[in-house]
């Protein structure tokens, strides 16, 4: 098998390779953009393994004219920068020691070495600047058959960092074939390490649950963390169930993670994941409106189109019903509608707390007659 996409033949990237190569070094496409690339999927990052120390990489680099930035120099990583794009350069390495949250590292000359420590097969496939595949712990048919297969003993990769539980159902959601199930020795290890996940920041946490949300389908793998254990770790209360209806609900939209996030329920969502102030203002609107009256119209006029829909698709998610007739030419007539009076339409009169209940009032009675009342009937 070989990789035959642009990409992997633009310039920056075969120099980068060549430089390597040419000093007798290894210089190899490694992780997520081989992963990718096998499977058919969008390439992101494009990442680099050699087994030439960073000091090397850079005196190469500089060698060729190049502009080298130590990024990460301390892990083995550095960034050459080619056109104004950076590609990171990162050395061979072993574990030394782990401790659930890190670990710490040496470099190595053997792509064994540099493939074990990683945490799937998937991840642990390599290409060269042909695109020839180097696959040193025969980690391509886990790919071709869509499962998500820890590398070596599953349980000791997730001792080594917490974190990959739920990088493992991440992945899952991604890349694996929901037909063919998950691997048992995975979701055995998952279960048994469970409370492993407490040790690690709320900010990885968050980071890896928005990336598993935001997947096509990620109700699987959410129903396969409740049955672990793992996601009432993360989210106290939370429950799998509306998940699989939502995403079903919402399939000609696009997918979105917080409107999901808010389908599991649970508490404590915006210190469990760290969500940003504007997320949690959003979640809490989501998870308040679920359970009241106010129509598709409305929602829109007080929300906007986009959480009006969002809080429809929940109702019917959670309660288990169609979602109602007409909503989205609803949602579309409360989302441009103005209310036509203005305070001051009822000044002097009216001051105060008289005022506000007063125009509260009217607002009530202008949405109930579909947001037809002229600013003349409603002062009559």
């Amino acid at each position: 098998m070989k990789i035959t996409d642009d990409w992997i033949r633009v310039e920056g990237v075969q120099t980068v390779l060549h430089l390597l190569t040419d000093a007798g070094h290894q210089g190899l496409l490694v992780g997520g953009c081989v992963r990718n690339a096998l499977i058919g999927a969008p390439v992101a990052d494009i990442d680099i393994a050699t087994d030439a120390v960073p000091e090397r990489v850079i005196e190469l680099a500089k060698a060729f004219g190049l502009k080298v930035v130590p990024t990460g120099i301390d892990h083995g990583t550095v960034t050459i920068v080619i056109n104004s794009e950076p590609h990171e350069v990162t050395t061979f390495r072993r574990d030394v020691a782990t401790d659930g949250r890190r670990a710490t590292v040496a470099y190595a000359t053997d792509i064994r070495e540099d493939a074990g420590r990683r945490d799937f097969t998937m991840n642990a496939l390599y290409a060269d600047a042909d695109g020839r595949i180097v696959d040193p712990l025969n980690g391509l048919p886990d790919l071709q058959a869509r499962r998500v297969r820890f590398v070596g003993d599953a349980d000791a990769r997730i001792r080594e960092d917490y974190l990959r539980i739920l990088r493992f159902f991440r992945f899952h959601a991604w890349y694996g074939d929901p037909a063919e199930g998950m691997d048992a020795a995975a979701i055995a290890a998952c279960a048994a390490n469970s409370a492993g996940i407490d040790a690690l920041s709320r900010e990885r946490i968050g980071h890896e649950m928005r990336r598993l949300l935001a997947a096509p389908d990620p109700a699987p793998a959410v129903a396969a963390m409740q049955a672990t254990g793992v996601l009432a770790r993360i989210l106290p209360g939370a429950d799998a169930k509306p998940l699989a209806l939502l995403v079903h609900l919402e399939a000609p939209y696009a997918p979105d993670w917080l409107r999901r996030l808010a389908a599991l329920g649970g508490e404590g969502h915006a210190d469990a994941l760290r969500l940003s102030r504007d997320e949690a203002r959003r979640f809490d609107i989501l998870r308040h409106e679920i359970g009241n009256c106010a129509g598709a119209a409305e929602l829109a006029y007080r929300y906007g189109a986009d959480l009006a829909r969002d809080i429809t698709f929940l109702r019917g998610a959670i309660f288990e019903t169609p979602l109602p007739s007409g909503w989205e030419n609803a949602t579309a007539l409360g989302a441009g509608a103005e209310f036509p009076l203005r305070a001051a339409d009822l000044m002097p009169g009216l001051t105060g707390p008289q005022l506000g209940a007063r125009l509260k009032q009217l607002e009530a009675r202008w949405i109930a007659s579909g947001f037809k009342l002229s600013r003349e009937q409603l002062l009559a």
